[in-house]
C-alpha cells in the first residue's frame, strides 16, 4: 500500500514525497483512515513504528479542510501532550515537515528554558500546540494559553507519563478541554492503570495494535559480547574502528559513566558527545542536533535523557551497560530499526550482568547470540556474582522493582522541569 491509497490530500502527499516517504508503516496504514473519519483511537505501538505520522497526518488534513470554514486566527485547535522535551521537539519537527504546504502553524513548549520565545510564538498564533504537561499548565495559569477551541487532542507515550508521575497534571489539562473533541491515545504498553484513563477520555475508540508488547522488532540484529567490566571501553573503541558503523547511540547506566565513556572515545579520536540529566537543555539539543547532522558519530546517553529520542537512519545501538529493567532493553534497541528499517543492537555483558541478560532473554522470549570472535571475550563464567555473593533470580527481581521505584521517584521530582 502507498500513502496515495489512504485518501491523503495533495499538500500533505507532496510533503511526504519530499521527505522520501512512499509506503505507510502498519500503524500508519491502520490509524490514518480511522482518524480521518473522526473516530477516537487507542493505539498500542512500540517506539520506531512511525506513530507520530499516524496522528500528525490526519490532524493536518482535518484542520486544513476546515481552514476555509473556520477562520480562528491565533486559536489553538490541536494539542499534543508528550512526556519529555526531546520527544515534544521531534513531534513538532514532524508536524512542520508534513504540514509545510498546508499553511498550518505549530509550536512546541517545554520547561528547562526561558518562556519568552514560546510566549512570543503563542501571541503570533498557532494552530497546533505540542507541549510537556508542566510548562503547559504554567502558561495556562499565566493566561497565555486557552484550550477552549481544541478539536483534536493527542496523548503520546501515555505509559511513560504514568511512569513519570504525570497522571495528576494530565488530568488537570484534560479537565480544561472541550468535551466535543477527537481524542487519540498512543502507548507502547498498556498497564492496568491505563484502562481507567482510556475509559475517561476516549469515546467508543477504535483500538489499533501493532508489534506485540515487550517483543523486539524483527528487523533488529541483536548480539551480546561477554566482556570484563574493566575492558568494556577497549571493546567499544575496538568495535568503532569499523567505519561501516556510521551512527551509534551508546547507553550508559549513569551520568558519570556517560561522561567517562565520551572522554575515552574523544581520546581515541572518535567524535562523541554525551547527553544526560546534568546537561542543560541547550547542551542536550546541541548534542542531539550534531548527531542527527552527522557532525559526531557517537552519542552517549542515559535512559532518562534518551526518552523520546527519534533519530532516522540510526545504524547501531550499543548497550555499554545492560539495563536492570528488561523492558528498558526493548525501548533502547528500538531506537534503531526505525519504521521497519534494518538495525543492529549490541550489548556488553560483564560477570555481574549475566542475571540481567537472563531476564532480558526471558522477556523477549529469545536468546541473544553471543559473539565469541572478539579480542576481549570473557569466556564462560560459571556463576553469576555480585559484591555480596551469588545473584539469584529473586535478587534480580528485587533489584528490578527497586530500580522502577527509583525511576518513578526521580520522575515525580523532575516532572515540573518539563
Amino acid at each position: 500500500m502507498l500513502f496515495e491509497d489512504l485518501n491523503i490530500i495533495e499538500p500533505i502527499l507532496k510533503a511526504l514525497k519530499k521527505e522520501g516517504y512512499t509506503r505507510p508503516t502498519p500503524i500508519q496504514e491502520r490509524s490514518i483512515p480511522v482518524l480521518i473519519k473522526g473516530n477516537d483511537l487507542e493505539g498500542c505501538a512500540q517506539t520506531g513504528t512511525g506513530k507520530t505520522a499516524a496522528f500528525a497526518i490526519p490532524i493536518l488534513q482535518l484542520l486544513y479542510g476546515k481552514q476555509g470554514v473556520e477562520k480562528e486566527p491565533g486559536h489553538i485547535k490541536a494539542l499534543v501532550l508528550a512526556p519529555t522535551r526531546e520527544l515534544a521537539i521531534q513531534i513538532g519537527e514532524s508536524f512542520t515537515s508534513y504540514g509545510k504546504y498546508t499553511g498550518l502553524r505549530n509550536t512546541v513548549i517545554y520547561g528547562g528554558v526561558t518562556q519568552k520565545s514560546q510566549t512570543d510564538a503563542l501571541r503570533a498564533g498557532v494552530d497546533i500546540l505540542i507541549a510537556t504537561p508542566g510548562r503547559l499548565l504554567d502558561l495556562m495559569q499565566q493566561k497565555y494559553i486557552s484550550l477552549q477551541n481544541i478539536k483534536f487532542f493527542v496523548l503520546d507515550e501515555a505509559d511513560r507519563m504514568l511512569d513519570m508521575g504525570m497522571e495528576r497534571d494530565v488530568k488537570r489539562i484534560i479537565a480544561k478541554l472541550p468535551k466535543n473533541r477527537q481524542t487519540m491515545l498512543f502507548s507502547a504498553t498498556m498497564p492496568r492503570e491505563m484502562s481507567k484513563l482510556i475509559e475517561s477520555i476516549l469515546i467508543k475508540p477504535v483500538r489499533v495494535e501493532v508489534t506485540p508488547v515487550s517483543s523486539t522488532i524483527d528487523a533488529i540484529k541483536q548480539s551480546v559480547y561477554m566482556v570484563e567490566k574493566r575492558k568494556k571501553k577497549a571493546l567499544l573503541i575496538h568495535l568503532l574502528k569499523d567505519k561501516t558503523i556510521e551512527s551509534v547511540l551508546v547507553f550508559s547506566r549513569t551520568k558519570h559513566g556517560a561522561n567517562r565513556i565520551t572522554e575515552e572515545l574523544i581520546k581515541a579520536g572518535i567524535e562523541a558527545q554525551a547527553i544526560h540529566g546534568n546537561k542543560s537543555q541547550n547542551a542536550r539539543q546541541l548534542a542531539l542536533s550534531n548527531f542527527k547532522e552527522k557532525k559526531i558519530r557517537v552519542l552517549v546517553a542515559t535512559d532518562i535523557a534518551a526518552r523520546g529520542i527519534d533519530i532516522e537512519e540510526l545504524s547501531h545501538v550499543i548497550n555499554y551497560d545492560l539495563p536492570e529493567v528488561p523492558e528498558t532493553y526493548v525501548h533502547r534497541i528500538g531506537r534503531t530499526g526505525r519504521a521497519g528499517a534494518a538495525g543492529v543492537a549490541i550489548s556488553f555483558c560483564d560477570e555481574e550482568e549475566r542475571a540481567y541478560l537472563k531476564t532480558i532473554e526471558k522477556t523477549i522470549s529469545k536468546s541473544v547470540p553471543v559473539i565469541k570472535e572478539q579480542p576481549y571475550h570473557m569466556g564462560n563464567p560459571s556463576i553469576v556474582v555480585s559484591t555480596s555473593g551469588v545473584m539469584k533470580d529473586k535478587d534480580v527481581n528485587k533489584k528490578i522493582h527497586e530500580k522502577k521505584a527509583h525511576q518513578n521517584s526521580y520522575f515525580r521530582k523532575d516532572k515540573k522541569k518539563s
